[in-house]
């Protein structure tokens, strides 16, 4: 740093008598500047110290002056205990008094509201009041100023005390300096700096001692020693340095901290007065003689670079280290003036007034910018450059002559190996650095010009502010006035350069440096003409050009595979080029002609193409033709493609344009032309043909063809099922192809027995029953529980035909008894469906109570689909007809077991209410009810955990099939072994003749715990019948014993008693003998459903048909 003096002037009166300058304030914009010297106050001209005009007003020394932040107006204070204010015009508009001298004068920097302070008190004055506020002070006032943002204004007194006040004068802040009287407080001021987080104000008192409070009073830091009176205390503009003055007879420049930084001038007396003019390196000062000197201060760079890393001082004390590529920085504060900066590698060196600090890198990491210190050099130098190195540093005195005597060191230490490599005029160089990225370039300034020159080709120039100090790839670090910039300059010129000479290699290490993306295609484009491969898809990787990284792949591929022909290499880069001409060429002079024609008929140049050819090989016209056609398909003229594709012979994309069109009139005559061996393009005829819907000619074509299997194919998907049968009875390997499908119809339009046939035709057995339970499990879905009895007796019906068929029957057997079982359960269930979704039902109470326990029984292990799901149904009817015939006992388990089910709304009353009266009835069910056994006279319950067996013989019940009403009277019986039959048809209608003993074939006996009735035409030789024998039960066995009967007992049958179900085989026939001849019961000759014969003609009557097989009644059996 160091100080220019601008102007001097010295102020005296008329008698030649020294005035002294005891304040300063200058103009807002720095144009003017005001003088308190005696008892006037001067204008000067900042520009060069002009007095413009000097200011009577005051008839005593004037002691301060002070201008708004506006510009507008200013004020003075003198010892006559008055203040003036003046305008921007220098005209007196207002003057008021205190009681004693003005000592001081200050300015809000916001509201303009004047603080004027004397010996005694302050005012406070604003131009909106007409009169001045004042209060009283504690002691004399000797300095003031106000915060910037003018909330709050510091007094400084003579008995030590630092009173801050708001803007009403109340006092809000103490600070009780340690010196007290004997340290009056001279000179104070708050930092102006707007980065501050608080307020600061430095206090200099004649104590000797500088000291920084926070506005709460908190005093920041120790107290800096100053070894002489201080006088006045100015801040920069921006807060960064302070300006101070007083009995040392010099101006010294200070850091914002305190820190003695240098002297900016010296005088002959005390400094009284010192000012910064605005926004601006220039102070003024006022001396006890007179004096007013005004001086530039001039900051000096100090600085140090090396590669991407930039030190430099800031704020006299600091040091900043810049990482140029990344602009990260890190602040290293060293609280002492920083004369010299060092850095190199990962060390840095920083030369203070009383030593030297060598920092170093925590680590080895390129982008590290943390430092620490590494070692400290506790002397005084005195130095022109410091140099730092890995080991060491270096300084140096006398600049001029080390290095000339290091230049003449090294010129005889190399002798006569020490030879120019590149010998240079440049008149108005300033600047120059190497490249570090690339040891062929070089850049140098000069003249408000940046030169960048590579290897030896002519310089590039632009403009350019300042003068180089690096060079590092594509940048350019420049220092300009104090600051240090990296300017990305594009190296475009001298890659052109290499390019002009062919030189690819050393283009793209200069494209490394930074190009842009236009020059690098320029690159690639170049370096792929010269074959240059290498470099070429290096470049255009840079521009992520796919097209031309393919292409290059290709030639670097067929180069492996042994292709040496650069001819046709640089052909197909001029194709891609879309030099298309000179690709012609080059592929015609390599022997690659079809290329060339591929590449103009792929671009639509046709006449080119036939340019091209001349009258060529008819092979390359075809070729060409098809071509043609192409693109005449895809712009969309599809007749033309069509007849070039027929004239080339290309039969198939014909026929595909003719198809897709539905051109049937070309379509007919290309079938009919075309060679019943050209086969494939035949097919294609007859597949348009069929999705025209014109199967006639679709059916010639395959004729004509002899395919019979696609014409099968045909006739099956028209449904053309008179045809299919004519040419099945001719060829019969396509039976499969035609009733399989034909089965499939018939199942699709409900005519399922023909369905069967079909499949039976077939010998798709599986594919019919698959049929029925496809049907039988929608109808279970559907609730359409009738349908899906009879769907489940034909299946039962359908799986013994095929176990009579097969040799392994036991699969087919089970599942005919199961779907038998099925059948059963949904027909009777379709009754319990109909009373709870239907309003009104056509059976008797007795019947849904029966049927009821009927399900329940039979639902003890495995509940069918569609019946799982809604049980309660069963339950509900249960439940309300139990209720109504008296079966109370009955009635109360089924409410108790559906309250434990979720019940629908429409129910859920009902329920409830019989829930609750059933409670009134007896718990016992009616005697009427009960169920009898007609082989053991037993009574059953009416829920019975066996199910629908006899709990004491075991025997099956045998139902009316027509409305479960009641148990039929009879028993089913087994044939003896080794009796066939139709062995036993023929004993039975023996009719042997037998006495008539009616009234004595019953015979009722009585033990202690049983009751046992014995059928026998001879009580004495009752234990040779077998329905009579071994009846009494009296141990009550759990295993059920059946009735075998031998020939005796056949013959002794009456032909109306027995009633057979002749089941297909492989099942045996049934056997029931009714113990009620009396009682007439009906068997349907087809499904073998045993019912009273009144209620069965009741209901064949109804439906003409049998309710559960529905044969009709006027078919026969079977």
């Amino acid at each position: 740093m160091r100080a220019v003096p601008t102007w001097i002037d010295k102020v005296h009166d008329r008698d030649k008598v020294e005035q002294c300058i005891y304040d300063l304030a200058f103009k807002p914009d720095g144009t003017q500047l005001i003088v308190a010297a005696g008892n006037r106050v001067l204008v000067y001209d900042t520009s060069d110290g002009t007095l413009i005009q000097p200011l009577k007003g005051h008839k005593d020394t004037v002691y301060c002056v002070a201008y708004a932040k506006d510009g507008k107006r200013f004020a003075s204070g003198s010892a006559d205990k008055s203040v003036i204010i003046w305008t921007s015009k220098l005209e007196g508009i207002l003057k008021y008094t205190h009681n004693d001298s003005i000592q001081c004068v200050a300015y809000n920097p916001l509201t303009h509201q004047l603080a004027s302070c004397s010996s005694s008190d302050f005012g406070l004055w604003s131009p909106e009041q007409k009169s001045v506020s004042k209060h009283k002070a504690s002691s004399k006032i000797t300095c003031c100023s106000w915060t910037n943002d003018g909330q709050y204004l510091a007094l400084g007194m003579f008995n030590g005390v630092v009173s801050i006040r708001n803007k009403n004068g109340e006092e809000k802040v103490k600070i009780e300096r340690p010196g007290g009287a004997l340290s009056p407080i001279w000179s104070i001021s708050w930092n102006p700096s707007k980065d501050e987080h608080h307020d600061i104000l430095a206090v200099a008192d004649w104590g000797q001692r500088l000291s920084f409070y926070q506005l709460s009073g908190k005093q920041i830091g120790k107290d800096r020693v100053l070894n002489f009176d201080p006088c006045c205390a100015s801040y920069f503009s921006k807060g960064e340095y302070i300006v101070m003055g007083g009995s040392d007879k010099q101006v010294s420049l200070y850091t914002k901290d305190g820190v003695r930084l240098g002297t900016i001038g010296e005088q002959s007396s005390w400094v009284w007065t010192c000012r910064v003019k605005p926004d601006s390196n220039y102070v003024v000062i006022g001396c006890q003689d007179g004096t007013i000197a005004f001086y530039q201060l001039i900051f000096s760079t100090v600085h140090g670079l090396y590669k991407d890393r930039y030190a430099y001082r800031d704020s006299m004390t600091d040091v900043i280290v810049q990482h140029l590529i990344t602009e990260q920085k890190v602040r290293i504060k060293c609280r002492e003036l920083v004369k010299k900066i060092a850095i190199y590698k990962n060390r840095l060196a920083i030369q203070l007034p009383e030593k030297i600090l060598i920092y170093e890198l925590f680590s080895d990491d390129t982008s590290d910018m943390h430092y620490r210190v590494k070692e400290k050099i506790t002397k005084k130098f005195e130095c022109n450059l410091l140099v730092v190195c890995s080991q060491h540093i270096i300084l140096c005195q006398f600049l001029i002559s080390i290095f000339l005597a290091s230049l003449s060191l090294s010129l005889s230490g190399l002798g006569s190996t020490l030879v120019p490599v590149l010998v240079m005029h440049e008149p108005n160089a300033n600047s120059v650095a190497w490249n570090t990225q690339c040891e062929d370039m070089l850049c140098f300034s000069g003249g408000g010009y940046l030169n960048i020159k590579a290897s030896n080709f002519p310089v590039h120039q632009q403009k350019l502010q300042g003068f180089v100090v690096g060079y590092n790839g594509s940048k350019i670090f420049c220092l300009h006035v104090y600051s240090m910039s990296a300017v990305e300059v594009p190296q475009s010129a001298p890659m052109y350069q290499y390019l002009e000479r062919k030189l690819f290699k050393e283009a793209y290490q200069i494209a490394c440096l930074g190009v842009t993306d236009t020059d690098w295609r320029e690159l690639a484009m170049e370096a792929l003409e010269g074959l240059d491969i290498k470099t070429a898809k290096k470049a255009f990787v840079r521009v992520r050009d796919l097209r031309y990284l393919e292409l290059i792949n290709s030639i670097e591929e067929r180069r492996k595979r042994g292709e040496t022909s650069d001819e046709l290499f640089l052909a197909d880069v001029h194709s891609y080029q879309g030099k298309f001409h000179e690709a012609a060429k080059l592929y015609k002079k390599s022997g690659n002609k079809n290329r060339a024609l591929n590449m103009y008929t792929d671009l639509r140049m046709f006449e080119y193409a036939k340019e091209f050819l001349g009258s060529g090989d008819p092979k390359d016209t075809k070729v060409f033709i098809t071509k043609q056609a192409d693109w005449a398909r895809n712009i969309n003229e599809p007749k033309a493609a069509a007849e070039m594709y027929l004239s080339a012979g290309e039969h198939m994309k014909a026929i595909e344009i003719i198809g897709d069109h539905g051109w049937a009139d070309m379509l007919i005559d290309i079938a009919r032309k075309l060679d019943k061996a050209e086969r494939e393009p035949l097919s294609k005829c007859a597949l348009y043909f069929k999705k025209l819907e014109h199967h006639g000619y679709a059916a010639e074509t395959y004729t004509k063809m002899g395919d019979l299997r696609a014409l099968v194919r045909l006739y099956v998907e028209t449904q053309q099922w008179d045809e299919a049968f004519a040419l099945v009875e001719k060829h019969l390997e396509f039976k499969d192809e035609v009733f399989v499908p034909y089965a499939q119809w018939l199942a699709e339009n409900d005519r399922f027995e023909e369905a069967q046939k079909a499949f039976h035709k077939a010998g798709r057995q599986d594919e019919a029953v698959k049929v029925l339970e496809q049907l039988t499990h929608n109808a279970v879905v559907e609730s359409r529980f009738n349908d899906a009895a009879y769907y489940y007796w034909m299946l039962s019906m359908q799986c013994l035909d095929i176990a009579n068929e097969k040799e392994e029957k036991t699969e087919m057997l089970r599942k005919f008894h199961h779907f038998q079982h099925l059948a059963e359960l949904y027909h009777v269930y379709h009754s319990i469906q109909r009373y709870t979704d239907e309003p009104f039902s056509s059976h008797l109470p007795e019947t849904l109570f029966n049927i009821s326990r009927f399900l329940l029984h039979n639902l003890t292990k495995e509940t069918p689909l569609g019946i799982s799901k809604k049980p309660r149904n069963t339950l509900y009817a249960l439940a309300k007809q139990s209720k109504a015939l008296g079966a109370y006992k009955l009635a109360r388990h089924a409410y108790e077991k559906l309250q434990g089910l979720r019940i629908p709304a429409r129910f859920q009353e009902s329920v409830e209410l019989g829930s609750l009266t059933i409670r009134s009835k007896p718990f016992q069910d009616s005697e009427e009810l009960v169920p009898m056994c007609y082989r053991c006279s037993t009574n059953n319950p009416l829920l019975n955990n066996q199910g629908n067996v006899c709990i004491n013989c075991r025997q099956p019940f045998v139902f009316s099939a027509s409305s479960y009403v009641e148990v039929l009277p009879l028993v089913e019986f087994y044939l003896e072994d080794g009796i066939e039959d139709e062995e036993a048809v023929s004993l039975i209608d023996l009719e042997v003749p037998r006495t008539d003993k009616r009234n004595d074939r019953w015979q009722e006996m009585r033990s202690e715990d049983a009751q046992t009735l014995r059928f026998d035409d001879d009580v004495e030789n009752q234990d040779n019948d077998p329905f009579t024998a071994k009846l009494s039960f009296e141990q009550g066995g759990s295993e059920f014993v059946p009735v075998v009967v031998n020939r005796s007992v056949l013959q002794s049958m009456s032909r109306r008693d027995v009633l057979i179900k002749r089941w297909p085989k492989p099942l045996r026939w049934q056997y029931y003998r009714s113990l009620l001849p009396d009682v007439s019961i009906t068997m349907c000759p087809s499904c073998y459903q045993m019912s009273h014969s009144e209620d069965y003609e009741l209901l064949v009557l109804q439906h003409n048909r049998c309710p559960y097989c529905r044969r009709p009644i006027d078919e026969p059996n079977q």
